[in-house]
């Protein structure tokens, strides 16, 4: 490690001295994207920064000094540039840019930099975004919304994002120009909310049928996103064939070899054209050169050949052949092609994955044209498991999130530490770059800012030391009482032990007295007592930090897991009651989890990031016709509730803690629960009752009703009022709370 560390110090040092010979001699080229960037960031000091962009080969670098009482932010590229203004921002303007809280309370003359800053970043590529991501999160972004991600992204030093908006275009110009019809392509193509599911082959049909208007709107809105991201210099990974195609594919060409599959979670089957079949190379080509020619391209391709799906076969012969040819395919169109595959399937079916098969699939593809993403690295690195990928280069990154759920969760310290210890580890092979492969964003902040700090530094954050200024540049001060209440979220929500992904709460659960459902897993790393001193330090900081914005969501989101953790030690009381026939204790806890659900619901409405209402707005904006709004409204509440029909064995997979849902679905769903439990007391039947409350729920999804989407009230006195009322009740009846026999 030190030897490697050494070669680091010796090519920074060089590096330094081409970017300074490079500066003297070259003439900084235009930098209207970057300049537009600072003037969308900082519109009221955008003429205080410089910007001069210097083209080289070398890594990604930027400077900052002070010249001339402006303050020169300078780079290779766009991305380089706008990580320069973030990071000055962060370290000598005190500011932050999340999507849950922002601070840019800026002095009028802006601090000078002492001394020039150079910084390098020991990664060719920081990657962006996972196939779920597109839809648990940006369903129904429009461009004003994409605008900001980019900016995020730039600021962030991301520069390989995945751009899969508007696919769905290019595939119907593909079927159609083989003649296939509405009829043909109506059952095949999803609805908007499940685009992800149908783009890796899982899914036919569901949530549809897509309309035209859908598809041209997507088409263009995809122009923008790709046109921005590469204007700041970041280079778009576009989706490949692999070989999912229409049910209707039989009806134009009745001698493909196609197969079935399913995905197993109570969808019908799919079909995938195999690699072998002529017609696999054919329709591969087609659709790469329909999409260069609309969305243009470079060279990198994402293509994930069984996502969540097992192989018909595992020699790896045939695994061989079949990434042969999904390589070939790209390569025809696009001889600099790469393929950018996700690493997801040798985690999720490892028992299928072993080193022969691994190898099968990754070695029929040149090392240098294929780069694995590990999607779960801080979880399970499974780089240490398959030699660092048998020679591939590959990318160190962080999961983090699953559903969209939301929930205080993350390993923090596996984040500070893990990418520049694997990145300084001699096993670690191509290691080439980090990424966030989140399947949802807007929530956790810290958890992000925290992994893309990484990108410009080789060696392990000081997580103690980093909190420290990530609390000053969030509220705008910090003190050593702020600073206790964040080591305690440290050591309870964000230690990252025992569970894979955040604890939910009971609330969201389809009723019962068991202490869990499958999708709502209510486990904790943590014992819930012991996140209340941080609930009471928040409390008292309200004085000094409470105008902050990153505080107040702080605020609420800390309010909001102490109350979701506290739902369940009330609930095994219900079933405490029941078992042992006291309907008078039943009665006085199921009026309290009911009033605690309404003072959920009313704290989180204080906060946009908390609200139904602007989802299923958005969802319902893209629609050209009552007959679309609707259907983009079932989609949106559908992918939140019960996540399929009414039978679907992952409801509440993609739980959300949100004002409205939980006053005008979670509610209900418990009221009649309450309801059944005491008319049939003593006989009460959960199966019979879970038939029954099904058809409720599915009418729930296919309703239609307006939800504020302004928040109301004071996130700061509705927090103090909900920790006056409850900050006692809570340890009492936790330290009651049984035994559960967690089975999953």
């Amino acid at each position: 490690m030190k030897n490697r560390l050494l070669g680091y110090s010796i090519y920074g040092i060089l590096l330094f001295s081409i970017v300074g010979c490079t500066n003297r001699d070259t003439k900084p080229t235009e930098n209207s994207a970057g300049d537009d960037l600072i003037e969308r960031i900082v519109p009221s000091h955008a003429t205080n920064f410089e910007t001069e962009i210097i083209r080289s080969d070398s890594a990604d670098w930027f400077e900052i000094e002070s010249k001339d009482d402006k303050i020169v932010l300078r780079g290779n590229n766009g991305v380089s540039v706008a990580s320069a203004l973030y990071y000055y921002l962060k370290e000598y303007a005190n500011c932050q840019i999340t999507w849950n809280g922002t601070n840019l309370n800026l002095p009028e003359e802006l601090p000078m930099v002492p001394e020039k800053v150079h910084k390098d970043s020991p990664y060719e590529y920081r990657y962006y975004l996972n196939y779920c991501t597109f839809n648990y999160t940006m369903s129904w972004w429009d461009w004003e919304r994409w605008e900001k991600e980019i900016d995020w992204m730039a600021l962030h030093g991301i520069n390989m994002p995945l751009a899969i908006t508007g696919e769905e275009y290019i595939w119907d110009e593909v079927y159609r120009s083989y003649g296939f019809t509405d009829e043909d392509l109506d059952p095949f193509f999803s609805g908007p909310a499940y685009f992800s599911w149908f783009w890796m082959g899982n899914l036919d049909g569901w949530g549809g049928p897509l309309p035209k208007s859908w598809k041209e709107s997507h088409r263009d809105l995809q122009k923008k996103i790709v046109q921005r991201e590469r204007e700041l210099g970041m280079k778009t990974v576009l989706p490949a064939f692999t070989g999912h195609v229409p049910a209707s594919f039989k009806k134009y060409f009745p001698d493909a070899d196609l197969k079935q599959t399913n995905w197993g979670n109570d969808f019908a089957d799919t079909y995938i054209l195999d690699a072998n079949d002529p017609l696999f190379a054919e329709i591969g080509k087609r659709f790469l050169e329909v999409q260069q020619e609309v969305y243009g391209t470079d060279h990198l391709y994402s293509a994930d050949t069984f996502n969540e799906n097992e192989p018909p076969s595992d020699d790896p012969e045939y695994l061989s052949e079949l990434s042969r040819k999904v390589f070939e395919g790209m390569k025809s169109v696009d001889p600099e092609a790469v393929w950018v595959m996700q690493g997801w399937l040798f985690y999720s079916h490892r028992e299928f994955w072993k080193a022969p098969q691994i190898k099968g699939l990754l070695g029929a593809v040149p090392d240098d044209r294929m780069i694995i993403l590990d999607l779960a690295a801080e979880i399970e690195p499974v780089w240490k498991r398959t030699e660092a990928f048998y020679g591939k280069e590959w990318i160190w990154c962080m999961l983090h999130n699953f559903g969209g759920n939301i929930s205080l969760f993350g390993r923090i310290e596996n984040v500070a530490e893990h990418p520049a210890e694997a990145l300084n580890d001699p096993a670690s092979g191509k290691l080439k770059g980090i990424g966030l492969t989140m399947e949802a964003i807007e929530q956790t902040p810290v958890l992000y800012e925290l992994m893309t700090d990484n990108t410009w530094r080789d060696t392990p954050i000081d997580l103690p030391q980093w909190l420290k200024q990530y609390i000053s540049n969030r509220y705008g001060a910090t003190n050593p009482d702020i600073e206790k209440a964040w080591d305690i979220l440290v050591e309870t929500v964000y230690n990252g032990q025992i569970i894979r992904d955040g604890a939910e709460s009971i609330i969201v659960s389809r009723p019962t007295f068991e202490g869990y459902r499958r999708w709502a897993r209510t486990k904790l790393n943590y014992k819930p007592e012991d996140l209340l001193p941080a609930w009471d330090l928040f409390v008292q900081a309200i004085p000094e930090f409470g105008t902050s914005d990153g505080f107040q969501y702080d605020l609420v989101d800390l309010s909001r897991q102490v109350l979701a953790n506290y739902a369940l030690p009330m609930q095994q009381q219900m079933a405490m009651a029941y078992k042992n026939n006291d309907k008078q204790k039943f009665d006085q806890y199921s009026t309290e989890f009911l009033e605690l659900i309404d003072d959920l619901d009313r704290l989180l409405a204080t906060r946009k990031d908390f609200m139904l209402g602007p989802w299923l707005a958005d969802a319902r904006s893209w629609g050209t016709t009552p007959e679309e709004k609707a259907l983009y409204e079932q989609n949106a509440r559908d992918l939140i509730t019960l996540w399929g029909g009414a039978d679907n064995r992952l409801h509440e997979y993609s739980n959300r803690q949100w004002s409205g849902l939980l006053s005008d679905f979670y509610k209900p769903r418990w009221e009649q629960f309450f309801t059944e439990v005491n008319v049939d007391w003593k006989s009460f039947d959960q199966a019979a009752f879970d038939e029954e409350i099904k058809q409720w729920e599915w009418s729930w999804v296919t309703s239609q009703k307006d939800f504020p989407i302004q928040p109301t009230g004071s996130s700061i006195e509705v927090a103090k009022e909900l920790h006056q009322k409850y900050r006692d009740r809570i340890a009492p009846l936790t330290k009651t709370l049984p035994t559960i026999n967690y089975n999953y």
